[in-house]
């Protein structure tokens, strides 16, 4: 295969994201895509909340491989695997054993989702929704009026949840949080998400976990018993690291890179999920389309270091609006609110009383940007 120019490995937002940004910055470049998916632009984000507008994988695409590639100029290898990177070579080794040359490259992999395991799920097959092709199968698997477990509270399985239950489906979740959306809420907020959610007919199961499984049938560690058709796990993403750890890059919780999002081979960067930034991994849209841009300008030759404001995340649960924005990792702290039923205000206060985060829910989450504008950057 030809070489040179920047190959970037990953077809998600923070790959298409990055392509589009270069391309407008340079349009002589050359540009390859190596994807193991089928290349299609579609928002991840939408695979969330597409039950209850009747999305099918198909009308979530956004553009076809053959279009991306048009638009933007560039080469996409669908359906293709990166086996290993070749560093003394400038070489990523392919899936058929055929080397692509690089300039620079950037890994954009993403991350899978978090293994789920419990006693009897060696019989069971417990999904999981992380790409265009795993929404495909869920949604032909469950038909129209099945029953699902969904193991897991957290941002995504609430908006799975939320989603599945406004579509018409019987949905429980057990999660071993007090409330829903544990680590993002205090217990205010969290509590009147979980009224929101049980009253659109999720049956919440908090504070419990699975203990056994078999095909029907969940048993709890209180022995209470869940009934269901189908088992979707929303517990979390774990980066993909195994080729940037097999070419001998520095990783940690993810792909180490510094303010240029260089990784510890300076021809090598990344992005996105698989990522780990001076501010810890950043699983969200908004700082990803950062860090894109960022690298956009370094790859065309102006070295730029990503730059972070406070970034509030929008929670997809249409039941109860809801926003937050963390406290960067390791900020120690308490939770203020303010106000009563739906419509909260929590700030997250340090020692010297400095606002270091929020979470809104209700008619106070119209207030995230300019509470945003007030909030310390995660990267200055």
């Amino acid at each position: 295969m030809s070489s040179g120019g920047v190959v970037i490995v990953g077809s998600g937002l923070g790959g298409y994201t990055l392509a589009r940004e270069l391309r407008k910055l340079d349009g002589a470049v050359a540009i390859t895509v190596v994807t193991a998916d089928g290349g299609e632009a579609y928002s991840k984000p939408m695979l969330s909340a597409a039950f209850a507008q009747g999305k099918t994988a198909l009308t979530l695409v956004q553009k076809g491989c053959g279009q991306v590639e048009e638009d933007l100029r560039l080469r996409v290898l669908a359906r293709r695997r990166v086996e290993r990177i070749d560093r003394a070579a400038r070489q990523v080794v392919l899936d058929d054993g055929i080397g692509l040359g690089y300039d620079h490259l950037v890994l954009a992999v993403g991350a899978d989702p978090r293994p789920y395991g419990v006693a009897g799920s060696e019989s069971v097959t417990i999904h999981s929704v992380n790409d265009l092709d795993d929404y495909a199968r869920w949604r032909a698997l469950i038909g129209t009026s099945s029953r699902i477990l969904l193991i897991g509270a957290g941002l995504i399985g609430c908006e799975f949840a939320n989603d599945l239950a406004a579509a018409g489906y019987g949905v429980s979740v057990v999660d071993p949080a007090p409330w829903p959306l544990g680590r993002l809420l205090p217990r205010e907020v969290g509590e009147e998400v979980a009224a929101a959610l049980g009253g659109i007919g999720i049956a919440l199961h908090l504070g419990r976990s699975v203990v056994r499984i078999a095909p029907g049938k969940a048993v709890l560690d209180d022995g209470s018993e869940i009934a269901f058709d189908h088992a979707l796990s929303a517990i979390g993403l774990v980066p993909r690291l195994d080729l940037a750890r097999q070419a001998g890059l520095a990783v940690d919780k993810g792909i180490v890179v510094d303010r240029t999002l260089r990784t510890s081979d300076p021809a090598i960067f990344a992005l996105g999920d698989c990522a780990q930034t001076e501010a810890g991994p950043l699983p969200f849209v908004l700082p990803l389309m950062a860090e894109a841009k960022a690298l956009a300008f370094t790859l065309a030759g102006t070295e730029t270091a990503l730059s972070l404001p406070a970034l509030p995340v929008v929670v997809k649960t249409p039941a109860l609006a809801v926003a937050v924005c963390p406290p960067a990792p390791g900020k120690a702290g308490e939770w203020r609110v303010e106000g009563e039923g739906r419509d909260r205000k929590a700030l997250f206060v340090g020692a010297d009383g400095t606002a270091l985060g929020f979470a809104l829910s209700g008619r106070r989450a119209a207030e995230r940007q300019s509470l945003a504008k007030e909030m310390p950057d995660l990267m200055g």
